[in-house]
């Protein structure tokens, strides 16, 4: 069971972190590599293969402005590939747009915070594993306690 974090260069390494950390806590393995679709395309696929090759519950890729490595990430492997890109303030969300459509036949799922992201990766891995899928309860019962808790805070106040 491993989930791969993609990142088309080296500058979304803090974002990919935020991934990493919320998979840490479902308790999902994970490596963090650096392959652009633009740059190193031999390199990606060779990364791939390998994957392919050990078997890989799922990809989470996290590339900006054109995202062409979730799609070609995911053009490439039978396992499910969830796109992450980083928010660029230069582009005003334009970008995404690169995340969003893809041509038939390649179909990455857009998440865009990283922590939902790390999170439907470990839904995905909770398919097979009963205690991730514990830790996905726990996590979603914190939740609820913490709503709660908010809400008891206010104490039915009225304005």
């Amino acid at each position: 069971m491993l989930v791969p974090i993609i990142m088309g260069s080296k500058a979304d390494l803090p974002f990919a972190e935020r991934i990493a950390t919320a998979l840490q806590r479902f308790g999902v393995p994970y490596e963090l590599r650096v392959a652009s679709a633009h740059k190193s395309v031999e390199h990606l696929l060779r990364l791939l293969a390998e994957y392919e090759a050990r078997g890989v519950t799922a990809y989470i890729t996290v590339a900006g402005r054109s995202n062409a490595l979730s799609g070609l990430v995911d053009a490439q492997v039978t396992a499910p590939v969830i796109a992450c890109p980083p928010y660029s303030a230069d582009y005003a969300g334009a970008d995404l747009y690169s995340s969003l459509r893809m041509p038939k036949g390649v179909a990455p799922m857009v998440v865009l915070d990283p922590e939902g992201a790390a999170l439907a990766a470990a839904k995905i891995a909770g398919l097979a594993d009963g205690g991730i899928r514990a830790r996905i309860a726990a996590y979603r019962a914190e939740l609820v306690r913490e709503i709660e808790a908010d809400d008891a805070s206010l104490g039915g106040s009225h304005a």
